[in-house]
């Protein structure tokens, strides 16, 4: 379990007007809750929790956080941010207690290369990234390590093939499959198509042109009938 300490305000004023004001600080509005307590709004400073969002998990890191003389253990439970700049906007904080199993998202993380990788030109498809867990806030995993060395083309391992700790409880269905070993993608060549009027199989002959000629008493026809502007010969 990792643990992490993080220094908080408790603060009055709440609302968005109130909200506003923090950011323009460069504060962040955040909010405990629990079982045991009424919750308290909160400020932090953003560049502060933004740099130790940057290098830890937020799913499953336990914060100390201080405010004033009290010490409240919490989980990170939503952090709201900006669509476009990204910015953090807001923190919800769930309070632990000792004894009381929380449900947190547990990252897995593959370990080795695949066989089927590795020898046989496949492709890893990693299908679930975390898996969803309930366990005491003592005990939560920094992540989950999955051997994949031995897979095969098309083999593939799941829930059930994880190693648990003791007192961690899998919400996610056995059977769901965390990754796969796709096979090569073979793509199909068309064979040009032999160019008509070209010579092709062996022996063939070439195709005559085609001669057109107009039919002679339309010629005949047409030579009798005077140009324009000129008058017709009487004899």
């Amino acid at each position: 379990m990792a643990t992490e300490i993080l220094s908080a305000q408790k603060r009055t004023a709440t609302g968005k007007g109130a909200a506003r004001k923090l950011r323009a600080a460069r504060q962040v509005p955040g909010i405990v809750y629990g079982h045991h307590r009424e919750p308290m709004a909160i400020s932090l400073d953003a560049r502060e929790l933004e740099r130790m969002l940057e290098r830890v998990s937020a799913d499953t890191t336990v914060f100390d956080l201080t405010i004033g003389k009290d010490v409240a253990r919490s989980l990170i439970r939503e952090v709201q941010r900006d669509p476009l700049r990204r910015a953090i906007l807001h923190v919800d904080f769930q309070e632990l207690v000792a004894g009381e199993a929380v449900t947190v998202d547990v990252p897995v993380v593959l370990v080795g290369t695949a066989d089927g990788v590795r020898n046989q030109g496949g492709t890893m498809d990693q299908i679930m990234r975390s898996v969803s867990i309930e366990v005491d806030p003592a005990n939560i995993p920094n992540h989950f390590d999955l051997d994949v060395t031995l897979l095969a083309l098309n083999q593939s391992l799941h829930v059930s093939d994880l190693k648990l700790p003791a007192g961690v409880k899998v919400l996610e269905d056995a059977d769901s499959t965390i990754c796969v070993v796709v096979p090569p993608r073979i793509e199909e060549v068309a064979a040009p198509a032999a160019a008509e009027g070209v010579e092709g199989a062996e022996g063939a002959a070439p195709a005559e042109p085609e001669l057109i000629r107009k039919p002679k008493a339309a010629d005949e026809e047409a030579e009798g009938e005077p140009a324009k502007g000129e008058k017709k010969e009487k004899k």
